[in-house]
Formats: structure tokens, C-alpha cells, sequence
């Protein structure tokens, strides 16, 4: 059994002499492998695309998403291993009706974002864990109007004015840094985006 690791990468906790982590390095080649993910932020809101690759004539249309509501004012789309980022997607859910239900307000889409990218990064600090094979593009509309954040799956999280990820991301986001987004209205957007 011969890997590029050469035995650094049985264990997310371990690293390699060079400080690499080959497990999430392995985690984040399956979301460059998968279907293109873009979201973009207009000036009204947030908008996402996905492609979604067929692997079967068989498949039902519109099953296996990849754009998921978090709550009314939130929503994430996924990049990578479908199943991990649905379980991301729950656990987004899942504190966002925490925080509604404690402090009886809608959660900031910043809180919102800290608090999946901590769970996200949990999974590469006990060895008995994997990372997710997932990263998620979240986005939504608060009192500090729309926002748009990537979560990558080592659990780094950072605020874009556009975010691609996937197969296609570097020509999407060539094509993202051509907008002018914050003249951009999410029915402009809309068309942008399924442009690209």
C-alpha cells in the first residue's frame, strides 16, 4: 500500500515533515473534483449556481440538490461529496434554530458561518474523524444586508464579493472578476450566473 503520503496520511492528526495534512489536502481534491458551485453577492442578495454532473440516465430530476435552505434568510450550496455536505447543511440548520430559539431573532449570516466552520473544522482534529469531502458556499441577507461566505473543508472560512468552487472555478471566477457586482441586481445576476 503505496500513496503519495507514504504513511502521513493514515491519521488527520498527523503531519507530514513538511506540516502538510494530506487528509484535508484529499478532502479538498474531491471538491475540486465535483460540479461547479458559484455565488455571487448583488447589491438586493445573494445568488448560486450549480452544475450538477449526471453519472446516470436513470437519476430523478431534482434529487441529490445542491442548494439547500437554511432558514428564511439563509441558504448554503454545496461542492463535493453530496452526503457530507447535507450533514453540514443540518448542522447549519440545526444552529440556526438554536439561535432563534435562545435569542429569539434571526442568527447573523457571519455567526452563522462561524459556528459551521467550527463544526467543519472539528472533524480534522480527532483522529477517529475525516474530514468532509465538502465545501459549502453560504450566503444570506441580515441586518448587515447580503453577504457571502466559502467554507473550505479544513474549516477556513472567508467573505467574498463572488466565490467559485469545483471543476469550472477558474474560469468562473474570471468570469465573476468581469462583473460589476455592486451595481448588480440579483435578476441581472441570475443571468450572469447561468451564463457561466
Amino acid at each position: 500500500m503505496s500513496s503519495i503520503g507514504t504513511g502521513y496520511d493514515l491519521s488527520v492528526t498527523t503531519f507530514s515533515p513538511d506540516g502538510r495534512v494530506f487528509q484535508v489536502e484529499y478532502a479538498a481534491k474531491a471538491v475540486d473534483n465535483s460540479g461547479t458551485v458559484v455565488g455571487i453577492k448583488c447589491k438586493d442578495g445573494v445568488v448560486f449556481g450549480v452544475e450538477k454532473l449526471i453519472v446516470s440516465k436513470m437519476l430523478l430530476e431534482g434529487s441529490n440538490r445542491r442548494i439547500h435552505a437554511v432558514q428564511r434568510h439563509a441558504a448554503m450550496a454545496m461542492a463535493g461529496v453530496a452526503a457530507d455536505g447535507r450533514q453540514i447543511v443540518s448542522r447549519a440548520r440545526a444552529e440556526a434554530n438554536n439561535y432563534e430559539n435562545f435569542y429569539g431573532d434571526e442568527i447573523p449570516i457571519k455567526e452563522l458561518c462561524d459556528r459551521v466552520a467550527s463544526y467543519v473544522h472539528l472533524s480534522t482534529l480527532y483522529w477517529w474523524l475525516r474530514p468532509f469531502g465538502s465545501a459549502a458556499i453560504l450566503g444570506g441577507y441580515d441586518r448587515d444586508g447580503p453577504q457571502l461566505y466559502m467554507i473550505e473543508p479544513s474549516g477556513v472560512a472567508y467573505r467574498y464579493f463572488g466565490a467559485a468552487v469545483g471543476k469550472g472555478r477558474q474560469a468562473a471566477k474570471t468570469e465573476i472578476e468581469k462583473l460589476k457586482l455592486s451595481e448588480l441586481t440579483c435578476r441581472e445576476g441570475v443571468k450572469e450566473v447561468a451564463k457561466m
